[in-house]
């Protein structure tokens, strides 16, 4: 990074990128209590589709086909549609997976739901730190990308809190809870919450400056960085990328691509068996 950049540091919108960071984290949450919802669920899947243990544990586990998926793929989409424009639809994802695993009256329509919902964490795994680390100062970039990790144990902490407080509140898990819905299918709802929180939020966070030189939209990528840097360190800043990509005008994340973080995730999880714990510890 040139000089000039560092001396302009103290123009950095820093409010504007801890939002932006703070916004992009969401993603993260949404991870963490999509994964740990589904363990207060487990004896209303049971008793409404009738499933046995193999049937139980498959719904249990589907999301994870959606997550190795979305995780997969998520690199190269965003190359080519955007990182913002990625997470919104992580977003959709996010919402359509709550809404209808709660409204699910088979096995077969929930684990399509969930697979959704496996996309959208998949998605938003790869995609927000990488977009946070490429709007964030170089100074605060692991600092703020290290906000991923915290908001996915947060996610996973507040479903189990909420799944407690459901369970409490209509005496077991299978009980009607409101409007004669029983109470697993309201900890689905509950996610409703922070996903359509997470959508509007994205709206007003812009697309990654290094996304926009890669497709030759200088103009509006300066424009972001000068509402980041500042003027001069803006355009600093802009002549770095510009340079940094001399070689390849379309940003590729090989690593994320090659070895997936959810599957890196999910071989962790087998290995440690959180994978159990947060999905079956009720049981």
């Amino acid at each position: 990074m040139s000089s000039s950049v560092t001396a302009s540091s103290p123009e950095n919108n820093t409010s504007f990128i801890i939002f932006i960071s703070i916004v992009a984290s969401i993603g993260g949450f949404l991870f963490g209590f999509d994964s740990g919802v589904i363990n207060g669920t487990v004896d209303g899947l049971q008793a409404a589709f009738n499933s046995q243990s193999i049937g139980t544990g498959f719904n249990v586990s589907s999301m994870l086909l959606g997550c190795a998926v979305g995780a997969f793929f998520a690199g190269r989409l965003a190359d080519k549609y955007g990182r913002r424009s990625l997470l919104l639809v992580a977003a959709v994802f996010f919402i359509i997976s709550a809404w209808g695993s709660g409204i699910s009256v088979s096995s077969f329509e929930f684990i399509m739901y969930r697979i959704i919902g496996g996309l959208a964490v998949g998605g938003a795994s790869v995609m927000a730190p990488a977009y946070i680390s490429e709007i964030a100062p170089a100074r605060y970039r692991g600092m703020l990308t290290s906000v991923q990790q915290v908001a996915i144990i947060s996610g996973l902490f507040m479903a189990f809190v909420s799944n407690y407080v459901l369970a409490a509140q209509a005496g077991v898990s299978t009980s009607a809870l409101w409007m004669d819905f029983e109470a697993w299918r309201w900890m689905f709802w509950i996610e409703l919450i922070p996903a359509v929180l997470f959508f509007f939020a994205l709206l007003f966070i812009p697309e990654s400056p290094r996304y926009l030189v890669a497709k030759g939209e200088n103009e509006q990528a300066l424009k972001v960085l000068t509402k980041l840097y500042g003027d001069v360190a803006g355009a600093d800043k802009l002549t770095d990328i510009d340079q940094s990509m001399a070689g390849d005008h379309q940003p590729r994340y090989p690593i994320y691509s090659k070895s997936p973080p959810c599957k890196v995730t999910v071989r962790s999880e087998k290995l440690s068996g959180s994978v159990s714990a947060s999905r079956y510890s009720n049981n």
